[in-house]
């Protein structure tokens, strides 16, 4: 059996995916990014062989694609590939119905429009500022002094919602730090929060081609209130996929490895 993998080296989480001949996974690791790139995907690298038992080490890969904002430290990748297009790949691979994206990374925003054989149709990214990635949703978490599970369902039991003005993530948490302070209801915050970044994701939604459907990739894809904000803002259905959306462009970039390496 041959064996083909995946490395997303991302700036906030590392992961790595490893599939079969065929294109079942067979292995799957998240790991919290280290400062050193190299490291952290020899981990997720290793971590992941381990769970193969025909495998000893990342070199018994037949072929090895990296993706991610750390791409070109994925050690013996056989070739690096961008996370637009391996987030593409992997959700054309977990759900092929889809054709529209809002990836929500640690550091930018992407919207990406999927072809029919998961290739790229269209894309739009937001980089420039840190408001309304998953750096943002961290540094609101520590505001309210919350782990982000526990952040991403508080905006659910919301009545209402009290709107965040600032556009800057160092600035939205002062807002958000006064507004606590004042004694002003924490759901409702949250509430505000999400729907300040919901309203972000509408350009990217568009650029993605999305008319009726849409899913969400990257780790802010587990935040049950900016998903449920997104829906109310975009008037879209939000997709569930059937594989942990934070592996999509490990998937992709594993899927990208096994067609390459079986020609």
């Amino acid at each position: 059996m041959k064996y083909f993998g995946g490395c997303d080296s991302g700036s906030t989480y590392t992961k790595c995916v490893i599939i079969d001949e065929n294109g079942k996974m067979v292995a799957d690791v998240t790991l919290k990014s280290r400062i050193n790139a190299v490291l952290s995907c020899q981990d997720a690298l290793d971590q992941a062989v381990a769970q193969v038992p025909d495998l000893n080490s990342a070199e018994d890969l037949t072929y090895l694609v990296g993706t991610g904002y750390g791409r070109n430290k994925v050690p013996f990748a056989d070739e690096n590939i961008s996370e637009i297009s391996c987030h593409a790949m992997g959700v054309h691979v977990a759900d092929p119905s889809v054709k529209a994206i809002i990836d929500i990374g640690g550091q930018d925003v992407k919207g990406i429009a999927v072809d029919t054989d998961g290739t790229v149709l269209n894309f739009a990214m937001n980089d420039k500022c840190a408001a309304g990635t998953g750096r943002f949703f961290e540094a609101m978490a520590r505001a309210f002094e919350m782990d982000l599970d526990e952040f991403s369902n508080l905006s659910l039991k919301a009545k209402n919602v009290i709107p965040i003005t600032a556009q800057c993530t160092v600035f939205a948490e002062s807002e958000v730090i006064s507004l606590v302070g004042e004694g002003k209801p924490m759901d409702e915050i949250a509430a505000g929060i999400e729907l300040s970044v919901a309203k972000r994701c509408f350009v990217m939604s568009k650029k993605a081609g999305a008319t009726d459907k849409i899913t969400l990739t990257g780790g802010c894809a587990k935040n049950a209130g900016l998903k449920a904000a997104i829906e109310q803002v975009l008037k879209l259905k939000v997709i569930d996929l059937p594989i942990d959306p934070q592996l999509m462009g490990a998937l992709g970039a594993a899927e990208f490895a096994r067609k390459k390496g079986n020609r």
